[in-house]
């Protein structure tokens, strides 16, 4: 069909509704000639006379009342959902779908989305939390959470989190059996702990100091791929692990590891918020934003 004939159906629907073509002109703000014209063009290419026109008055025809049977709750149910899609703007309600990795999850993402739902239920919301690269704009996920470095040039990117840190520890089983490293060239001379991240490769281990940078692939004695895991594994006396500060600060706190190459591993920014558009946001969306800036200014910096 051609594009253009569903605006002269549109405008055919309002001359029947209104029984005028002055009226249904009035009413679409342009004139009665333009109205008329575009009448007389739908007749014409369907070879059929939908109106009966008279000085005084003017009804649709059978063929007429035929196509306005299906046409009018067609046009009816289109202005509805037009209706309801544009108060997602302003009430919270509809789809929300958010992806972020387990660590964003456990931090920051599920304690704002849990508030958010719970003081919304007309929300419908979906959380998916897995560590593997999404495309947000393929998968149809409204927003997604991740780290700066690892966002796509076209997206809009928002700071969301709180500062973090990487941190370099072990046990002290295993730190007592060797000089700890001063700097990550010594590294070289350690039991290391790998962990391979969704991608498939192993993460690696990136330093700075006084405004040097310096990233260091080291050959691990194990590999894990999980956080819990890799904690475990230096809890263990397995080596030396790289994580983040989070996952390592309650086996810190209790003693049972140690920090080492404190001086290299200064707070980089954290986890950033980013969607395909700053245009026209729902109402859910915006609420969720709002919900992980609290969730942020709740944690202390890293």
């Amino acid at each position: 069909m051609n594009p253009r004939r569903f605006s002269d159906l549109f405008i055919f629907n309002r001359v029947a509704e209104q029984r005028s073509f002055t009226a249904a002109a009035r009413s679409l703000g342009v004139t009665q000639s333009a109205v008329s014209q575009t009448v007389k063009r739908l007749e014409r290419e369907m070879g059929i006379r939908l109106l009966s026109r008279s000085t005084r008055s003017l009804a649709p025809t059978a063929a007429g009342e035929r196509l306005l049977a299906t046409l009018s709750p067609v046009i009816a149910e289109i202005g509805a959902e037009i209706e309801a899609l544009e108060r997602l703007r302003e009430e919270p309600g509809g789809r929300l779908r958010v992806t972020c990795g387990k660590h964003a999850a456990d931090a920051l993402v599920w304690p704002a989305f849990s508030r958010l739902i719970a003081a919304h239920p007309e929300i419908e919301g979906e959380l998916s939390v897995e560590d593997r690269y999404v495309d947000i704009v393929t998968e149809r996920f409204d927003i997604g959470i991740r780290m700066r470095d690892d966002l796509e040039m076209d997206m809009v990117a928002m700071p969301v989190g709180p500062p973090l840190r990487t941190v370099v520890v072990g046990a002290p089983r295993y730190l007592d059996t060797r000089d700890p490293p001063r700097a990550p060239r010594d590294l070289s001379a350690h039991r290391c702990i790998g962990f391979r991240n969704a991608g498939g490769t192993l993460s690696p281990w990136s330093f700075e100091k006084d405004g040097n940078a310096e990233t260091v692939k080291v050959s691990p004695s194990v590999i894990v791929n999980d956080g819990d895991a890799l904690v475990g594994a230096a809890c263990a006396g397995m080596g030396l692990a790289y994580m983040l500060e989070d996952l390592a600060a309650p086996a810190l706190g209790e003693g049972r590891l140690y920090e080492v190459l404190a001086d290299w591993c200064p707070p980089f920014p954290g986890y950033h918020a980013f969607y395909s558009s700053r245009r026209y946001p729902t109402r859910a969306f915006t609420l969720f934003l709002e919900a992980l800036r609290q969730e942020s200014r709740g944690k202390p910096d890293g």
